[in-house]
């Protein structure tokens, strides 16, 4: 075991996942029979409750919350008219009322605000609209405080895994937190409680306290910190296995009970950058940080942090800094893989700060090279925990997909990140590939603006030989990023004899379908050129070309990949594709508001591929899922005048739909 974590909890802080004050976005489709209705104030979507209900014939508010007509009383339409409004313009606008809104009024473009059960002010767009269903687009603003605590959610604090999935819940011992309104004062924000010299950490901070209950038990977790939206707490390690509830009291009020599943065991590893998914926090046993510029040689033994192995043997430590001994170990994880390869584990069990476990494993010495090899944790039951990523190799690490520590490093350094990606996609005319009898082929191309943090915080990167996963709900899903104009985008064929026009489709996305005959079996080599207009756009002028080479990739056994049985893991086997070229393997489910997804990388010599069945373990049961590979040339880097980084592939691409048993 390695020596524990030193004399300062600062580290801590660089590890707590912090809550936005920022406002929220979201898009969320609403079906008659289905999920009906939508929490603004939460972004969370169901079948009673919320802000807003769909009837099928218009949308009826819920409790309290009254609506106004934007696009009728003021001319805002569409989504760009959306991206417009903010809390101050909500608050100034007419009358809000409490009427339905008639499915007539529900056209698309239509801009309807919202004042929410909670006080806060919202707006949604309707993007498309059948007689069984609407899609909206929609913004919350935070600012109004609630009349009294709001529980909207709770989490391990390092996997951020929603509710609803086989590997949520809290475990007793486990460093969790609570995000909502009106949970603690909001002009007196708590610093980082300590647990040094004797410190113990308190059960009331920032005027809030918090219980939980569960049976006939109930605890009151001590705290580390209290924010108006956030609260951060240990769960005792006395509290009982099962369904319990938990309130918040803040100013004499106290919230209305949220329920959620206290479990044995729910680990959740820390991420570098404090989101749940992509670079591990990871050290020697030195406490020297691994990262991109400087990655992990197989052989090596590391530390990972985390929480939610289970209860603490010492339930001291649920309170205050008690340094633990090789007995308090909790063997909760039967396997930590590697890059898919077992690694043996070392240590599991606490790292003397209350609620902090640690885990020390050895990286396998066939563990693949890469930026982003997965690092997961899976117990007995096969229960997998958050995934996250590993730099695997000697220096800075080397991957396969063009990426390299430098270059990455570079990214993450910088105040924003601007990049883009063109492809070329030829999908086989197979009929159960969902496209008929006729091939079909798209150009399509995408560029965005985000902060260098949060490119460096995306879970979304993964190397050969490794799989990540992603459990999020549906009704949250956030913008990726600030879109790029790049002007006028065009396409040419091998012989330069056709040339094809992207449309822009909105959110810095190009794309256009090709005609019959513009890119076939025989591949060739694609021109890409763009071209500034005036005013001159974000991205400037850039000739690039794709090639696309052969033999095309045949995915051999499609038809019996349709159904999935999600604790057998499942085989995709292949044929054909280009030397030097890649497989990507993907799927994803949903039931409700919970959806997850996941992706898998290996060299096309390889032939085949294995999804574990840990990986599954994570996708809901449902017979509307999909499964996918991509045949995908190596990535083809190009410049262009306000861009960081930028390349062009040629894609092979078949699709299920499959069912997720």
């Amino acid at each position: 075991m390695a020596r524990l974590l030193n004399t300062t909890i600062g580290i801590l802080a660089l590890i707590f996942p912090v809550a936005a004050l920022a406002d929220f976005t979201g898009t969320q489709t609403l079906t008659t029979g289905g999920i009906t209705t939508l929490d603004l104030d939460t972004g969370v979507a169901g079948a009673s409750g919320g802000d807003i209900l769909w009837t099928g014939s218009g949308i009826s508010m819920q409790g309290n919350a009254m609506e106004l007509n934007l696009t009728a009383n003021s001319g805002f339409s569409g989504p760009s008219g959306l991206s417009l409004l903010d809390q101050s313009l909500l608050t100034q606008f007419g009358s809000y009322s409490s009427s339905p809104i008639p499915l007539g009024a529900l056209t698309v473009n239509n801009i309807f605000a919202v004042h929410t059960n909670d006080g806060n002010y919202a707006a949604f767009v309707a993007t498309a609209q059948s007689g069984s269903s609407i899609t909206l687009q929609f913004v919350t603003f935070a600012g109004a405080a609630p009349t009294r605590p709001t529980i909207t959610a709770v989490l391990n604090n390092y996997g951020l895994i929603p509710s609803g999935f086989t590997n949520s819940g809290i475990a007793p011992g486990t460093l969790f937190i609570i995000q909502g309104y009106g949970l603690a004062s909001a002009t007196s924000v708590s610093s980082l409680e300590s647990t040094t010299g004797g410190s113990v950490l308190p059960t009331t901070l920032n005027a809030a306290s918090v219980s939980v209950t569960v049976g006939n038990v109930t605890v009151a977790p001590a705290f580390y910190y209290a924010e108006n939206i956030q609260l951060a707490l240990v769960l005792p390690s006395g509290t009982p296995i099962g369904q319990g509830t938990v309130t918040v009291t803040y100013n004499g009020q106290t919230s209305a009970p949220f329920y959620f599943n206290v479990v044995a065991s729910a680990l959740g590893f820390a991420a570098y950058y404090g989101t749940g998914s992509g670079l591990a926090h990871a050290q020697d046993l030195n406490y020297g940080y691994f990262n991109y510029g400087s990655s992990i040689p197989p052989n090596t033994t590391i530390r990972l942090i985390g929480s939610g192995l289970g209860a603490d043997p010492d339930p001291a430590r649920d309170t205050q800094y008690v340094t633990p001994s090789a007995a308090d170990a909790i063997d909760a994880l039967a396997h930590v893989y590697v890059g898919g390869i077992d690694a043996a584990i070392v240590y599991q069990g606490p790292e003397g700060y209350p609620g902090l476990d640690e885990i020390d494993i050895t990286i396998p010495p066939a563990a693949p090279a890469g930026c982003f090899i997965s690092v997961v944790g899976v117990t007995a039951a096969g229960v997998p925990t958050n995934f996250l990523t590993l730099p695997i190799g000697t220096g800075e690490c080397q991957d396969s997909l063009g990426y390299t520590g430098t270059t990455i490093a570079g990214l993450i350094g910088n105040t924003t990140v601007n990049f883009g990606s063109l492809s070329l996609t030829y999908s086989p005319p197979l009929a159960s590939s969902g496209i008929g009898t006729q091939a079909y082929t798209q150009a399509s191309a995408e560029f965005l603006s985000e902060s260098g943090s949060a490119f460096g915080a995306n879970g979304g990167f993964v190397s050969a030989g490794s799989c990540i996963a992603n459990e999020s709900l549906t009704s949250t899903t956030t913008s990726a990023g600030t879109p790029l104009n790049a002007g006028t985008i065009t396409v040419n064929d091998p012989n330069g004899v056709a040339a094809v026009a992207l449309a822009s489709q909105g959110s810095g996305i190009y794309g256009a379908q090709l005609p019959a005959g513009f890119l076939t079996e025989a591949g060739g080599t694609f021109q890409i050129t763009a071209i500034a207009g005036t005013p001159a756009p974000a991205v400037g002028a850039f000739n690039t070309s794709v090639n696309f080479p052969t033999p095309l990739l045949n995915w051999t056994n499609q038809a019996a990949d349709a159904t999935v049985v999600r604790s057998q893991g499942v085989t995709v086997t292949w044929s054909g594709g280009a030397s030097g070229t890649y497989v990507f393997i993907s799927g994803a489910s949903s039931s409700g508001p919970a959806s997850s997804s996941f992706i898998c990388f290996a060299p096309v010599a390889a032939g085949t591929f294995t999804v574990p069945a840990y990986v599954l373990a994570t996708l809901p049961a449902s017979t509307s899922g999909s499964l996918e590979i991509v045949n995908q040339t190596a990535p083809q880097t190009f410049t262009a005048t306000g861009l960081n980084y930028a390349y062009a592939t040629g894609e092979v691409g078949y699709n299920n739909n499959a069912t997720y048993q």
